[in-house]
């Protein structure tokens, strides 16, 4: 039997137009995916721009409320010149008005880019430095040294360990300076 033009057209429709619409309900998880990787992109990208910058200010000598690197860096002054310098994030210039910032969180849920608080003075967030993976931390350690890389489990720092924040995470992107209102 011959099929004229528009019948042939009519059949073709009813037969692809199921496809179509799957093709365009598939099309919506792809551009969700493609948000969610986004996301993910910026916090790897933050993170690495927070432990690249951390490592640039290795050697760096320690001076007691320190805050630049030309004269020296206390542990405080070392965490908020990588957060501005990094990511934009003004921090407040201490170690405990750090410590109320961001979101707790314990010591296997650490990422590169948290901060770490540590209680090395007698009382709770007396130090901080920025975690960098693997067990590794760094900081401003005391009066004498510089900036340095230790690892988290060192008795020493271990049995200090007070907690960690997280300021920079995969769901809201912290950036600038008009965000810190947001983590306090």
């Amino acid at each position: 039997m011959f099929l004229r033009r528009p019948a042939l057209l009519l059949l073709l429709t009813l037969v692809l137009s199921p496809l179509a619409a799957q093709a365009v309900e598939t099309a919506k998880p792809l551009a969700q995916v493609k948000t969610e990787r986004s996301t993910f992109d910026e916090y790897a990208n933050a993170a690495e721009q927070l432990v690249d910058e951390a490592l640039s200010y290795l050697g760096i000598r320690y001076r007691f409320g320190g805050t630049s690197p030309e004269t020296g860096l206390d542990c405080s002054g070392l965490v908020l010149n990588v957060f501005r310098n990094a990511v934009g994030l003004d921090l407040p210039r201490t170690a405990r008005e750090m410590a109320k910032l961001g979101d707790n969180i314990g010591r296997q849920e650490l990422k590169p880019g948290d901060l770490v608080f540590f209680n090395t003075m007698r009382r709770t967030f007396s130090h901080v430095g920025i975690y960098l993976g693997d067990g590794k931390f760094v900081h401003a350690p005391s009066s004498g040294g510089k900036v340095r890389v230790e690892s988290i489990a060192t008795r020493y720092w271990a049995q200090r360990f007070n907690g960690a924040r997280r300021l920079v995470d995969d769901t809201s992107m912290i950036g600038n300076g008009a965000a810190l209102s947001a983590l306090r």
